[in-house]
C-alpha cells in the first residue's frame, strides 16, 4: 500500500550521506559570515543546476547572519500556469512540518509565563478528552517536543479537501487518538499528533485558537506580515501563495491545496524573508529588533539538547532536530506537504541560518544536494565523536521504523519497509549500507557520515537509533520472509482446492461410488473460501504496491476490498463445520487434503487479523 508522503521528509538523513566522512577532531572553528555576493554566486549556480535536473519549477531561499538578512532570492516559477516568478518577499510557501517550530516556540512562551510545565502530565491541561494511562509514566510536554511520547503513527485522514471538512482540533484529536505503543521517553518516533496535541494545549491555556495565537505572539512581534497559520490563507495573502507540482509525463501537474486536520503540526504558510525574521530571533536568543518572542534564558533553554537515544548520535532540542554537519551543531527542521519541500537550519556557533523551499515533490532531491554543498562552501569543518554511550551487542533480525502504525490498516506497511540487520565480520549491514565499529555499541556508515547506535529500551525492546530515524526489532512472526511464506503456502494449497473441484466432479461422475452430499458441500465451501482468499491476495498485492492515497481517508474501493477477508472467514467457518459433519464419509487422502487446505485458510485468516485486514480498522 502506498501511504501519502509524510510531512517530515528525510532530507536531513539523506543530506548527511553527501558530506565529507566523519572524523574525530576538534570542534569546528568560528566561521566568517559570508557576504551577499558569495551567497548569490553559490545559489545562482546551485539552483540553475538543481532545479532543472530534478524537474522543480521554482525555489526560494533566505540566509541570515549577524542579526540581519544576508541574502534572499527567488528562483523559477511560483505559479507555472500564470508564469509568476518566485519572490522572497511576497511568495508564500507551505512550510509544512517546520510549523512545529512555531508550535514549540509557543509552548516555551507559555512555560516562560508559568502556564505550562514541561514535566507535567499533559492530562493536566486537557478537558475535552484524556490520554489513557497505558503505561505507569504519563506523557509530558517534553515527551511531545522530543517525539518520545510513544504514540503509534497515523496517516489516514490527516487532510481535508475544504475548510468545511476540517473538524475542530479538539474533536479531531479526541476521535483520532493514536494508540500508545511504547513507554514514553524510551526512543523517538516522529509524531504529528504529538505536535498538534501541544498546539491544542497552548490554545487551551492561552484562550486563543492556534492560528490567532501564532499571529499575535510570533508573527506579529517578528514583523512576519506575509505569513499566516490560518487555512485557507487569508484573502489579502491568497494571491501570493505559491503553487506546488508533481512532474509526470514530461509536464508539471498541479497539486491541490490540502487542509491540515492537525494544524499545529503543519499549517503555516510564509515567505522566505519572513522566515529570515524567525531565524534571526532564534539565533539572537529570542530577540528580533526591539521585540522579543522569548526571553534570553528561555530561548537558550529551548536550544539545549533534551533527548538522544545515545549521547553520541544526534537528538532533539525542545523540538528542534539536532544534527552535526561539518563539525557544526545545527538546529533544524524540514517539512514536506503535498508538493512543497522545505528546510530550515540554524548554526548557532556561526550565527548563521538558512531557509530554502521548493514547490515540487522532487524538490527533496534538490535539497539533498544544495544543503550539503552550502555547508561545504560556507561552513567547512569535520565532525566530532562525543564520548559516552553504552556497549550494547547487536541483535540480528528485522527492524521497522519506530514511526509506524499498530492499530490500523496502516500496520501492513511495515511488511514492505522493514529491513534486516546482519553482523558480518564485526561490521553491520543495515538499510543498504555497511557500518563499521566506531565505539562501544556505536557504528559509522562506510562512505557516509551517519552514525548508528544500538539501544536497549527499558521495556527490553531492541532498537537501532541513527542520526536520522530510529528502528525497532520485530518478532519473527512480523518479518517479511515469514509472512511471504504464509501467503505462498496458502496460495499453493488454495489452488489445489480450486482446481480440484472440477476434477473431483468429473471423477465423481465416472466413479462407481458416489461422493456423499455432505462431503461434497464441505469441499465446495472450502473451494469457495480458497477462491475468495486467492482474489484477496491478488488485490492485496495490487493495493500494497499501487498508488493508493489515504490522505483524505481510506478510499471506498479499498474499504470494499476489505469485505473479502470477512467473506473468507464466513466461508472457512462454514467449511470447517461441514468437514466435521462429513468427516467419516470421506477417504483418508481426501480428508488429508481437506485438512491441508483448511490449515492454509486459517493461516491466511491469521495474516489478515494480525495485519488489521479483518474488518475495518481505519
Amino acid at each position: 500500500m502506498y501511504v501519502v508522503r509524510s510531512m517530515l521528509v528525510a532530507v536531513c538523513a539523506a543530506l548527511m550521506i553527501l558530506v565529507p566522512p566523519c572524523v574525530a577532531s576538534p570542534a569546528a572553528a568560528a566561521t566568517a559570515v559570508p557576504d551577499e555576493r558569495a551567497l548569490a554566486d553559490f545559489f545562482d549556480a546551485a539552483m540553475a543546476d538543481g532545479l532543472a535536473a530534478d524537474h522543480v519549477p521554482g525555489a526560494v531561499v533566505s540566509v541570515v547572519g549577524g542579526g540581519k538578512t544576508l541574502f534572499s532570492k527567488g528562483y523559477g516559477l511560483a505559479d507555472v500556469e500564470n508564469r509568476r516568478p518566485f519572490d522572497p518577499d511576497t511568495s508564500l510557501v507551505r512550510i509544512a512540518s517546520i510549523t512545529k517550530l512555531f508550535t514549540w516556540t509557543a509552548v516555551m512562551q507559555q512555560v516562560q509565563q508559568g502556564r505550562l510545565d514541561l514535566k507535567a502530565d499533559v492530562n493536566r491541561y486537557l478537558t475535552a478528552f484524556r490520554i489513557p494511562a497505558t503505561y505507569p509514566r504519563p506523557i509530558t510536554l517534553q515527551d511531545l517536543m522530543d517525539h518520545t511520547a510513544g504514540f503509534e503513527d497515523r496517516t489516514i485522514g490527516v487532510g481535508s479537501r475544504s475548510k468545511d471538512d476540517v473538524p475542530p482540533l479538539a474533536d479531531y484529536l479526541a476521535e483520532n487518538m493514536p494508540a500508545r505503543v511504547r513507554p514514553p521517553g524510551e526512543v523517538s518516533a516522529y509524531s504529528n499528533y504529538g505536535a498538534a496535541l501541544a498546539g491544542h494545549i497552548v490554545s487551551r491555556v492561552s484562550g486563543q485558537p492556534y492560528d490567532e495565537y501564532v499571529r499575535d505572539h510570533i508573527l506579529g512581534p517578528l514583523a512576519m506580515r506575509h505569513s499566516t497559520a490560518a487555512e485557507p490563507v487569508p484573502a489579502p495573502l491568497a494571491a501570493d501563495l505559491a503553487r506546488s507540482y508533481d512532474y509526470e509525463g514530461g509536464a508539471y501537474r498541479r497539486k491541490p491545496f490540502v487542509f491540515d486536520n492537525l494544524a499545529p503540526d503543519g499549517s503555516v504558510s510564509a515567505t522566505a524573508n519572513d522566515m529570515a525574521h524567525f531565524m534571526i530571533a532564534h539565533l539572537r536568543d529570542g530577540r528580533f529588533g526591539d521585540q522579543r518572542i522569548l526571553d534570553e534564558a528561555t530561548a537558550r533553554q529551548m536550544h539545549r539538547r533534551t533527548f538522544a537515544a545515545d549521547p553520541r548520535i544526534d537528538g532533539y532540542a525542545h523540538g528542534f532536530k539536532e544534527q552535526m554537519l561539518n563539525g557544526h551543531r545545527v538546529l533544524m527542521h524540514d517539512g514536506g506537504w503535498e508538493g512543497f519541500q522545505s528546510g530550515l537550519l540554524l548554526v548557532p556557533d556561526a550565527d548563521l541560518g538558512l531557509f530554502v523551499s521548493t514547490n515540487s515533490l522532487s524538490g527533496a532531491d534538490a535539497l539533498t544536494t544544495i544543503i550539503p554543498a552550502f555547508f561545504d562552501r560556507f561552513l567547512p569543518g569535520k565532525r566530532t565523536v562525543p564520548d559516552g554511550g553504552a556497549s550494547v551487542m547487536p541483535v540480528e533480525g528485522f527492524y521497522k521504523l519506530t514511526r509506524s502504525a499498530e492499530s490500523s490498516i496502516e500496520k501492513v506497511v511495515a511488511l514492505t519497509s522493514s529491513t534486516r540487520l546482519r553482523v558480518e565480520g564485526g561490521k553491520l549491514t543495515f538499510r543498504g549500507s555497511t557500518w563499521s565499529p566506531l565505539g562501544p555499541g556505536l557504528y559509522q556508515q562506510d562512505g557516509g557520515t551517519q552514525r548508528l547506535a544500538l539501544v536497549t529500551g527499558g521495556s527490553g525492546a531492541a532498537y537501532v537509533a541513527t542520526d536520522g530515524p530510529a528502528y525497532q526489532r520485530v518478532p519473527w512472526w512480523d518479518t517479511p520472509p515469514v509472512n511471504v511464506v504464509i501467503v505462498l503456502l496458502f496460495a499453493v494449497t488454495a489452488l489445489t482446492a480450486v482446481l480440484g473441484l472440477p476434477v473431483a466432479a468429473v471423477v465423481g461422475r465416472a466413479g462407481k461410488r458416489p461422493v456423499p452430499r455432505v462431503w461434497r458441500a464441505a469441499r465446495v465451501l472450502t473451494g469457495l473460501a480458497a477462491a475468495a482468499g486467492l482474489v484477496f491476495v491478488v488485490l492485496f498485492a495490487l493495493v500494497l504496491t499501487g498508488d493508493t492515497s489515504i490522505l483524505y481517508g481510506v478510499p471506498a474501493d479499498v474499504q470494499a476490498f476489505l469485505v473479502l477477508p470477512l467473506l473468507l472467514l464466513a466461508l472457512t467457518v462454514a467449511a470447517i463445520a461441514a468437514t466435521v459433519r462429513a468427516w467419516r464419509r470421506a477417504g483418508v487422502l481426501a480428508r488429508g487434503h481437506q485438512v491441508v487446505v483448511l490449515a492454509g485458510l486459517l493461516a491466511l485468516l491469521w495474516f489478515c487479523r494480525h495485519w488489521n485486514l479483518l474488518g475495518w480498522h481505519l
